[in-house]
């Protein structure tokens, strides 16, 4: 389950809360598709802007929906006794695993990450993916750090914010890694640098993309399992043009944007006060969409 790739749905909302039948699509069109799992309530989920109900039922209807594809369901929140709340909720559902990210309003220290994980994998039955996730968390966690959590029960994952761009030094950031923490798989994040990663020896690929283009991610993937670097390189920089909407508008909007373009989604699809891309910026994507022949 935390190998391969791990997709990275939409949890599309409109003034009535969740669309549900909308969220359904998602997720089947992804287990359809064959992507190894299916990480419900992500940050592109936007987990933080919905409530515990919401949320459980979220949790629900990508269990329901999945078919045989295992479910990772996020569990972040600012108060520990919420994230308690959200693990009890999202294993009721059904979910193979959970993934935590330390969600913070006042910054957090070392030992307080810790006691977080530490709280929480003491209650949970189902393993735990850690989301290291600093351009949102504004957490930074330290190798030592990923070493204490490892070693707590149920943890099975540690989601890394990124690797080198340069090859040579992402095999090295990952080959350490690997050593440090072997009870545990290391899957990378930052869709832009996913095949550099997955080429240096990362196990998984917890990918926004993926979510809503199943296709070329996949793609990119098994090209690196198979050990053909140079097919998932250049199926990487086939996508260049995307990732540089990435780079310029957040992933999270521009798969809004193409959820919409493939009408995948309805408008609006994003939790005010987010905004979907407004329209030069929105005709960009749409150009890259026709460009790239994403489907």
């Amino acid at each position: 389950m935390f190998t391969g790739l791990s997709a990275f749905p939409l949890t599309p909302v409109t003034d009535r809360g969740i669309d549900e039948e909308v969220f359904a699509g998602l997720v089947e069109r992804l287990s359809a598709a064959g992507v190894d799992s299916i990480t419900a309530l992500g940050s592109t989920g936007s987990y933080p802007y919905l409530d515990r109900a919401e949320r459980a039922r979220a949790a629900r209807l990508a269990v329901e929906h999945s078919g045989t594809t295992p479910v990772i369901v996020g569990i972040g929140s600012v108060r520990t006794r919420d994230v308690l709340e959200l693990a009890e909720d999202a294993q009721e559902a059904g979910a193979s695993g959970v993934l935590l990210a330390p969600v913070s309003y006042q910054a957090l220290t070392e030992d307080e990450v810790f006691g977080l994980y530490e709280d929480v994998t003491a209650e949970l039955s189902v393993p735990l993916a850690v989301y290291d996730n600093p351009g949102t968390t504004h957490f930074t966690f330290t190798d030592d750090l990923y070493a204490r959590i490892a070693a707590l029960p149920h943890v099975a994952s540690i989601k890394i914010p990124g690797v080198p761009a340069d090859p040579g030094a992402a095999a090295d950031r990952v080959s350490a890694l690997r050593a440090l923490l072997p009870s545990v798989t290391i899957g990378v994040s930052g869709d832009p640098l996913a095949a550099t990663g997955l080429n240096a020896g990362c196990h998984a690929w917890y990918s926004v993309v993926a979510g809503t283009l199943p296709e070329p991610a996949l793609a990119i993937t098994r090209a690196a399992e198979a050990g053909d670097a140079n097919s998932a390189d250049a199926e990487s920089q086939r996508l260049q043009p995307l990732w540089e909407l990435f780079g310029r508008h957040g992933s999270l909007r521009v798969v809004s944007a193409i959820a919409e373009i493939l009408g995948l989604v309805g408008h609006p699809n994003l939790p005010r006060p987010l905004r979907e891309l407004p329209g030069d910026d929105r005709a960009a994507v749409a150009r890259v969409v026709q460009q790239l022949d994403l489907r």
